[in-house]
């Protein structure tokens, strides 16, 4: 079965950058679709971006653009996050989860079957 971690995270300050990394075990990613969520303290997770097997990316939140880049290397099971220009609204615990079939779809959390536990990012002002 298809076990996902995240690391990367830390603290930077305003307009820093971090990157993340989502890397699989138990199986190959080259069939699944792989999607970044976050979740802010007292606030819902969300959907941030996911990319396909083909390395088409769908952005869920429109304050990303710009900023953030995913990509994948599917020789080393893993996705990554570059997060470039961070905000204060950005801090949150960043997961990665993978959808079999390779699209992403419309809707962020949809068929998303297989989830990471999360790597924290702080950014201070």
């Amino acid at each position: 079965q298809l076990q996902l971690v995240e690391s990367g995270g830390g603290a930077v300050q305003t307009g820093g950058s971090l990157r993340l990394s989502c890397t699989a075990s138990g199986d190959t990613l080259d069939y699944f679709a792989i999607g970044w969520f976050r979740q802010a303290p007292g606030k819902e997770r969300e959907g941030v971006l996911c990319i396909s097997t083909t390395d088409r990316t769908t952005i869920y939140v429109d304050s990303v653009k710009g900023r953030f880049t995913l990509s994948r290397d599917d020789a080393k099971r893993t996705s990554y996050l570059q997060m470039d220009s961070l905000k204060p609204e950005d801090a949150a615990v960043y997961y990665c989860a993978a959808s079999y079939g390779g699209q992403c779809p419309m809707r962020p959390f949809y068929d998303m079957k297989y989830w990471g536990k999360g790597t924290e990012v702080t950014v201070s002002s």
